[in-house]
């Protein structure tokens, strides 16, 4: 296993492939290991990396997540470029990811050529996210589905790690709000915004939700554009998986 040093932590990485490199960067609660089957078939054309932000998954565990925590993991993310050297780079991300990503591109677009932000909450989480996630994320503690997929992506530990996100996520919306540190203005990289209409998380806070929320970054980006697929739910990527991959591949080519 590979790690790198950030924030005198520890934080796991994988590479795979040959090529231009192509980051994927996990959501909220989950870890690398979402994509392990999926990224494989990218390493065909791509140099694929595959990151644990601290916290998570193979990475060194935290006591507590920050409030700011997307631009925390954008500060790993940047960490990582500067370890290995790298420099236009293509990124994926999707749920907290896509926050993640957006926010290397605007801190470091010098290193950045394209990003897809998958599934994601726009530039804020409004009152009515935060609400509906509390209650997601309670249930999900019982869910058997849900706390074995938490499992598998982070292992015995898997409760606090959850716990902490979600103490990170209310304290964001108090003290931070904001997702970014820098105007969308300034962002000039190439950027695809993705979702589903079957998104039930998304749509249950709003019958418009990515339509309108994306919407309004697009009039923001000058290099953005938006595809929404018909099918599948949260994220659309892991739902649409084969539609992705097609569509990612002509947008990264």
């Amino acid at each position: 296993m590979s790690f790198y040093i950030f924030d005198n932590k520890k934080i796991f990485y994988e590479e795979m492939g040959e090529g231009t490199p192509l980051i994927f960067l996990h959501g909220n609660t989950a870890s690398s290991k979402m994509y392990e089957d999926y990224s494989n078939r990218y390493s065909e054309r791509f140099k694929v990396i595959l990151i644990d932000f601290l916290g998570h998954g193979r990475s060194e565990r935290l006591s507590k997540f920050p409030a700011d925590l997307w631009f925390y993991e954008a500060q790993q993310v940047i960490a990582f470029l500067r370890h290995k050297k790298y420099d236009k780079v293509n990124i994926i991300g999707s749920s907290g990811g896509a926050i993640v990503a957006l926010n290397v591109a605007l801190e470091v677009p010098e290193c950045v050529n394209k990003v897809i932000a998958d599934s994601f909450e726009g530039e804020k989480a409004d009152e009515a996210f935060v609400k509906n996630l509390l209650s997601d994320r309670s249930s999900s503690m019982e869910d058997v589905n849900a706390r074995g997929f938490y499992s598998y992506m982070h292992g015995n530990d898997w409760e606090q790690i959850v716990r902490n996100d979600t103490s990170a996520i209310i304290r964001h919306s108090k003290e931070v709000v904001d997702f970014f540190h820098r105007p969308l203005s300034d962002l000039k990289t190439k950027v695809l915004l993705t979702g589903s209409k079957g998104d039930k998380f998304m749509y249950s806070v709003a019958p418009d939700y990515y339509e309108k929320i994306y919407g309004n970054m697009l009039e923001k980006l000058t290099n953005g554009s938006m595809h929404l697929f018909e099918t599948g739910d949260h994220p659309a990527m892991m739902t649409n998986q084969e539609e992705f991959y097609k569509l990612s591949m002509e947008f990264l080519a």
